[in-house]
Parts: structure tokens; C-alpha cells; sequence
């Protein structure tokens, strides 16, 4: 028994300084990798509650930019990005003459925004929890005080250009089955699931004019026709599939992206989860700050510059997809060449022109080009915990071309319309770019 005494006591003074009863502090980690985890508990959280890719964007959005609004005062070179966007007005500034941690507020801007943006969010409390006492037990309590203040603050200015943004009045909308008419979109197998987000393009943009600022050309129209355009693009897409190499499916399968591909085995049916294809960019965006050894504030400044591009771009591609209502590859070649062929991937539920993936993915290179450089060569790990893949690029722009030829490759886009949607996200990456003023 007087051994095992010794043995407490002896365990409890390696959890006190010296045995002097004081415990001992959680270290503090590097700021660039607090907003990195914040991100990554964020994305978690997004696969978690199976959010639609526009929901997301707008998601990755607003927390982004009020990371960034509260961290940039580290560095006053750095300009307000939010000031210069749409609606969003002059953020509100810290106090001059006092101690702040602008990394700590933040977090708190983060997460008070994501709050009101996700559903489980327990599980981000418990997260943050781990945050805030790594801080508490860093910063004396009126620093620690002040800076989660602050972050609320910014967190709050971002919900209020939240409230504002149309996304409420597109809740709630009938559900949208498209129709018969020839060439027209309309559910499609194996679930014949209702059209996704069909008002997105209503809501209202974060840097862009409107989202029809980047019109695209009508896709070929419906013809029955062996010598039409049309007939011949959906002859592609089924003859593609038919001489697919292992190198086309792979990458089909690489940049899939489905957050909720359901799954069915004989009477049963389960779904995969995985990041969406907004979330696959934001992992590029944390591999290139990573390999950069980006500081905090140059961190939140690209999760911002990207969000703002993805939501955007979605914004855009989305108005020309239910503005053209364009039909599915799946559901004319069921009709017309072969009542038993499914493509490769699962085919999104919503109307096919142009390719969203192309779009967005075209916008997030474009973007992250100007930030980084190019010819910026990374490995992509973004979706390794995921599906257990990765692969190496050389550039972001190569990266965003092979994004779009996976959509046709996999058989649910027509080439046309991968082409069209990396046009328009090109478009939309270089105006959001151009328009900002990023430095003093």
C-alpha cells in the first residue's frame, strides 16, 4: 500500500511543474495551423451533414472571409477583402493601443459563423472547446477577453450580409422534376432524385455583378438527327465509355466528388459520403499554403480568395444549368442507343449544361495561380482519407483541365459542356481576382 502512495504521488507530480501545483500549460500550436484545423473540422462537419456543393460554397464562404476579416489586422498591409465586396459594408475594427491575438479572434469569427451555418454543431463546440483553453492557458484574461470579443464581432458583421444573401427565400421552394419536353432535363437513374438547388442562381454573388455576367452559348439543340451535333456528342459520351482506359478511370474516380453517392446492393441501400468538389479545392488550397510555409494571414486570405470564387462560380454555372435545362447523357441514351447503359459515375441530380465541377474548379485555379504561382507542382492528398487516392499535378490549371475531362470521361457531362463551364470559371476567377485590391 505505501508503495502504490508513492506511485500517486509520484504520477501526480508529473502532471505539476516541479511538483510546485501548478499544471502545466498546453502548448501553443502555430498560428497558420489553427486556421488550417479550423478548416479541416469545418470540411468534417460538411460531409458530415451531406450539404449540397453550392450549400457548401457558401458555407467555406462566410467562415472563410470572417477568419480573414479578424486576422488581417496582424498585418495592416493586408486590405479588407469584405469591404470590397457586395453589400457586406466596413467591418469593424479592433481597438487601438491594446493587446490582441488576432489568430484567437478569429477561431471565434470562424466559429460563430459557422454556427449558424451547419447543424452539428456539438461537434464543433467540442473542438473549439480544445482551442480555447489552449489560448486561455497562453493569454492573460484580459487579452483572451478582448480577442474573443473582437471575433464575435467580425463573426457577427459576416452573418448579418448572410441574412441578406437570398438563401432563405430559396428554402422551402417546390421541388423541381423538370420535364418531357425533347432535350429537356428530367430525373435520372439509378434514384431519379428531384433537381438540386434549382434558385441558386438567384442568390446574390459575392464579388461578380450578377450571375449572368458570364453568359455562355446555348448547347447543341435537340435533334434526332445522326448528323446533328447533338446526336453526335451523345454518341461521344457512349462510345467513351465503351473504350474507357484504366488511366480515364482513374482520374473519373479521383475527381468525383459526390458528397452523397447512394449505393445499392440487391434490396439494399447505403450511402458514401466524401468532400464535395468546392471541398476538394479547399484541400488544394491548405496543400499550397502548406508547401509555401504560408503565414497565418497569407493562410486565411487564400481559404477566403477561393471560397469567394467557388461561391461564385456555383452562382453562375448554376444560372445557365436551370436557365438551359439541358438533359442528362444517361437519360438520351437510355432513350435512343441502349436501354441498359449507366455512365461510369453516378449522375448529379440536376440539369446537365455546363459542367458545375469544370466551373468552379476553373475558378478556384485561376485564383490560386495568382496566388502562388505557376507551374506550381503539389501532390494532391485532398481526397486521400477519403477514397484513398492522390495524385500529382503541375500546375493548378492542369490540375482544374482534368477536373473537367473526368466529367466526360465518367460519363455523365458531354464534352461541350465541360469545355463551357471551365470557360466561364476562368472568366469568373480572373474578374474576382482583377477586382480586388488585396494590399495597401
Amino acid at each position: 500500500m505505501r508503495l502504490f502512495r508513492i506511485f500517486l504521488a509520484a504520477a501526480s507530480c508529473a502532471l505539476m511543474l516541479g511538483c510546485g501545483g501548478k499544471p502545466k500549460k498546453i502548448p501553443l500550436i502555430k498560428d497558420a495551423d489553427v486556421i488550417h484545423n479550423n478548416v479541416d473540422q469545418l470540411t468534417q462537419v460538411i460531409i458530415y451533414d451531406v450539404f449540397t456543393p453550392p450549400v457548401a460554397s457558401r458555407i467555406y464562404g462566410y467562415t472563410s472571409l470572417a477568419a480573414y476579416e479578424a486576422l488581417r489586422y496582424e498585418k495592416p498591409e493586408y486590405n479588407s477583402i469584405t469591404a470590397q465586396l457586395k453589400a457586406f459594408g466596413q467591418p469593424p475594427q479592433p481597438q487601438k493601443g491594446v493587446k490582441y491575438n488576432y489568430t484567437l479572434a478569429a477561431t471565434n469569427a470562424f466559429f460563430t459563423v459557422a454556427h449558424k451555418v451547419t447543424f452539428s454543431i456539438d461537434s464543433l463546440k467540442k473542438y473549439e472547446a480544445k482551442v480555447y483553453a489552449m489560448y486561455k492557458d497562453n493569454l492573460d484574461d484580459s487579452t483572451y477577453a478582448r480577442s474573443m470579443a473582437f471575433g464575435e464581432k467580425i463573426g457577427k458583421y459576416i452573418l448579418k450580409r448572410a441574412s441578406v444573401d437570398n438563401y432563405p427565400q430559396t428554402r422551402g421552394k417546390p421541388r423541381f422534376l423538370g420535364n418531357d419536353n425533347p432535350g429537356n432535363w428530367h430525373p435520372t437513374p439509378p434514384d431519379y432524385l428531384d433537381g438540386v438547388e434549382f434558385c441558386w442562381g438567384t442568390m446574390h454573388t459575392f464579388a461578380v455583378d450578377t450571375s449572368t455576367m458570364f453568359a455562355l452559348p446555348p448547347p447543341p439543340a435537340f435533334s434526332e438527327s445522326k448528323d446533328s451535333q447533338y446526336f453526335k456528342q451523345t454518341m461521344e459520351v457512349y462510345n467513351q465509355s465503351k473504350n474507357i482506359t484504366p488511366e480515364q478511370k482513374t482520374i473519373a474516380r479521383f475527381w468525383d466528388d459526390n458528397p452523397f453517392v447512394i449505393e445499392h446492393n440487391g434490396h439494399m441501400m447505403f450511402a458514401n459520403k466524401k468532400i464535395t468538389p468546392g471541398g476538394h479545392w479547399i484541400g488544394i488550397t491548405a496543400i499550397a499554403c502548406k508547401q509555401t510555409h504560408a503565414d497565418e494571414v497569407k493562410t486565411a486570405q487564400a481559404y477566403a480568395l477561393t471560397s469567394i470564387a467557388l461561391f461564385d462560380a456555383f452562382i453562375c454555372g448554376w444560372q445557365v444549368k436551370y436557365e438551359t435545362n439541358y438533359i442528362r447523357p444517361v437519360t438520351i441514351i437510355n432513350d435512343k442507343i441502349d436501354h441498359d447503359w449507366l455512365p461510369m459515375l453516378q449522375t448529379p441530380p440536376f440539369p446537365e449544361y455546363p459542367s458545375g465541377h469544370s466551373d468552379i474548379s476553373g475558378a478556384s485555379a485561376v485564383v490560386l495561380t495568382h496566388l502562388f504561382g505557376d507551374n506550381f507542382a503539389y501532390q494532391d492528398t485532398s481526397d486521400l482519407r477519403y477514397i484513398g487516392m492522390q495524385r500529382h499535378f503541375d500546375s493548378f490549371l492542369k490540375a482544374a483541365d482534368e477536373t473537367s475531362v473526368s466529367r466526360f470521361y465518367g460519363g455523365i457531362h458531354f464534352r461541350n459542356s465541360v469545355n463551357q463551364g471551365a470557360v466561364q470559371g476562368r472568366q469568373v476567377g480572373e474578374y474576382i481576382w482583377k477586382k480586388l485590391k488585396l494590399k495597401k
